[in-house]
């Protein structure tokens, strides 16, 4: 089992930067990969980021590519995700999730691809 708990949401003005953190214990050696993932008010659970675990590989959405960054600390089992120039519609709860299936498959994973998940942390942002 993996627990997986995020931290670094908040409230902040457009244009502005949040960094979100994501910290897994228990089988944290397991993880193959992890991602990041939003739910809006009304809408779906949208994938947000993908980082490999082997190599660092990371893949975005297209509405956040080049204002957020994912990365990683192996040694702390903690994933991040650096949100720059945020919008309005950026607005979510924000839930990290992280697999440890095999997969030869590097792309942005969708939600079933996942075998665990955090509890969320609220970012608002407002115009």
């Amino acid at each position: 089992q993996v627990h997986l708990v995020e931290s670094g949401g908040g409230s902040v003005q457009a244009g502005g930067s949040l960094s979100l953190s994501c910290a897994a214990s228990g089988a944290s050696y397991s993880i193959k990969y992890m991602g990041w993932f939003r739910q809006a008010p009304g809408k779906e659970r949208e994938e947000v980021a993908t980082i490999y675990s082997d190599g660092g590989y990371t893949y975005y959405r297209d509405s956040v590519k080049g204002r957020f960054t994912c990365s990683q600390d192996n040694a702390k089992n903690t994933v991040y995700l650096q949100m720059n120039s945020l919008k309005p519609e950026d607005t979510a709860m924000y839930y990290c999730a992280a697999a440890s299936r095999n997969t030869y498959i590097y792309n942005l994973r969708p939600e079933s691809a996942y075998d665990y998940w955090g509890q969320g942390t609220q970012v608002t942002v407002s115009s």
